[in-house]
């Protein structure tokens, strides 16, 4: 790759022909011609060095660095975004884009409830609310391509600092018509011989419910992953099994043919809200935290851990705090 900085006409049209397939279509997008968005394709990758897409006739594929590529220039070019609007809100005297990420359960369940709560003096005009996985929140944090982020345990980094993290039980959520659902309690032990629903990344919720699971002597007879616990509770709805997920969703969002059940085992959901490191709160992100703290707190059995980062989970799955570094 050349020293020089990439045209950033480049890649818009990279961008351009990842979103819409083809470049024909990339160039109606964009407004400029086809050979001309042809020419930047090939002129990019001349500039990176390798193929960003697989040619066979007018069939374009993008390859594997291609799609690697994609990801920097989508993060690129949302930030450029932000920095036209934070221009364009200095220039007006008005409030700073508000801009933060969080992991899908909470993006939905907690963060419209707390926007909703902010001082209209202090919520901005424009706000940017992005639904990431917490590997990708709590990046977006580091490069301080977003103010503020909620993501899942665990979460240690030298480049963030913890607001606060929060501890709330599992619950499990299951159709209306379920035969379960007459109970007020659900007993890992009346999951035996079930499907379960779960989230597929094993270093975070998963490991928990499933060393939760043994405990119990419980061997679930099938299983469906996702990665998101909305798609879980909507596969329930659909009874398809039961889902064991954090309560965000079903304590602020009614969902028409679920029922939500205690469980007789603890199993902790742990997440933190973080942003970057040594950066003060600014007036509208204060008010940002301090609604984000009342909301999480309405889910049962909530618990806040003031100012601390949890650095390890024992293997009793109780979850350990130290004091973050202030």
């Amino acid at each position: 790759m050349h020293d020089d900085v990439i045209d950033i006409r480049l890649l818009e049209a990279f961008a351009a022909v990842m979103s819409a397939g083809s470049i024909t279509a990339a160039a109606k997008l964009l407004g400029r011609s086809q050979p001309v968005v042809t020419r930047q394709i090939q002129d990019l990758e001349a500039d990176v060095g390798y193929l960003l897409f697989s040619r066979n006739g007018p069939r374009i594929t993008p390859t594997p660095k291609g799609v690697l590529f994609h990801a920097e220039v989508e993060r690129l070019l949302l930030g450029l975004k932000h920095v036209r609007e934070r221009a364009a809100a200095i220039g007006a005297g008005a409030l700073p884009v508000l801009s933060l990420a969080a992991i899908p359960a909470l993006a939905a369940g907690i963060v419209p409830v707390a926007l909703a709560a902010i001082n209209g003096d202090l919520l901005p005009g424009h706000v940017h609310v992005q639904s990431l996985s917490a590997e990708n929140v709590a990046q977006s944090v580091l490069s301080q391509s977003v103010d503020f982020g909620l993501a899942s345990l665990p979460i240690q980094h030298p480049g963030l600092d913890v607001q606060w993290v929060c501890e709330v039980p599992c619950v499990a959520c299951l159709a209306a018509d379920h035969p379960l659902a007459k109970k007020k309690v659900i007993r890992l032990k009346d999951l035996r011989g079930r499907r379960l629903l779960t989230m597929a990344n094993p270093y975070r919720l998963r490991r928990r419910v499933e060393d939760a699971l043994e405990r119990a002597g419980v061997r679930p007879q099938e299983m469906i992953e996702t990665n998101a616990s909305l798609t879980a509770v909507a596969m329930a709805k659909q009874s398809l099994g039961i889902a064991i997920v954090e309560p965000v969703a079903t304590a602020s969002l009614e969902i028409a043919g679920v029922v939500t059940r205690r469980l007789d085992v603890a199993i902790p959901f742990l997440f933190a809200a973080i942003s970057p490191a040594g950066r003060e709160l600014t007036p509208t992100l204060a008010a940002l935290n301090d609604a984000l703290r009342a909301a999480v707190t309405l889910m049962p059995g909530a618990r806040l851990h003031e100012g601390s980062v949890a650095f390890t989970d024992a293997s009793d799955d109780t979850p350990q705090f130290e004091r973050a570094d202030r």
